[in-house]
């Protein structure tokens, strides 16, 4: 994943068009996605992505990133998420497969196009261009296993509170994590936070 800027091969009008629609974006985003914009640098677009609800990604928080080329809008963006996800359509270094950012590319589709894709990509996967050959079998041959898959990615990797990780949670409560209603419910939270981190080293030993 190149961190080069292409601003400068791109032409003012090009450079305007995008700042246009990605202040639009910020003020009023798709539902279930947040867009970060790069103040020094335009083409460095990063979005989070809500899991959508009823998919195995549900309550996590993914971060992606689109990556412009210096030939954008004429040729697609790249798409990468940098949240560790397991996911048929994204190989191991993030990199995501999706038409649209392929053959069915048009130099009219906007930014928001490509995230609305993106999360449909969430809830419709497509093992039959899979960048991930075992997400994409299980799948399509053992959906349950898929799924619980998916699930512990998004529980180990997605996962948006931080601050409820028993490596994070404080001695004594604090107006960061833990405060008002949540201060009283702190020791019942440390249980099942133990609890599920013995969970997670299991499994993590079998990945």
């Amino acid at each position: 994943m190149s961190n080069v800027s292409n601003v400068e091969n791109l032409s003012p009008q090009v450079i305007r068009s995008l700042a246009k629609e990605i202040a639009d974006l910020c003020n009023d985003p798709p539902e279930g996605i947040k867009i970060f914009p790069n103040d020094e640098d335009i083409t460095d677009i990063q979005a989070h992505i809500e899991g959508p609800a009823g998919t195995p990604y549900a309550g996590g928080s993914f971060r992606m990133k689109l990556v412009l080329g210096k030939n954008f809008p004429s040729e697609p963006p790249k798409g990468f998420f940098l949240t560790k996800i397991f996911h048929p359509n994204v190989a191991s270094n993030g990199e995501i497969c999706v038409n649209t950012l392929k053959k069915d590319w048009k130099a009219e589709l906007g930014i928001k196009h490509i995230l609305l894709t993106i999360k449909c990509l969430l809830i419709v996967p497509n093992p039959e261009s899979a960048l991930n050959e075992e997400a994409g079998k299980l799948l399509l041959e053992q959906y349950e296993d898929y799924s619980t898959r998916a699930k512990l990615y998004t529980e180990i990797h997605a996962k948006p509170m931080k601050c409820m990780e028993e490596k994070e949670i404080p001695s004594s409560p604090s107006k960061n994590c833990l405060e008002g209603p949540m201060a009283k419910k702190h020791a019942g939270d440390k249980k099942v936070i133990d609890k599920k981190k013995k969970e997670k080293k299991k499994v993590l030993k079998r990945l």
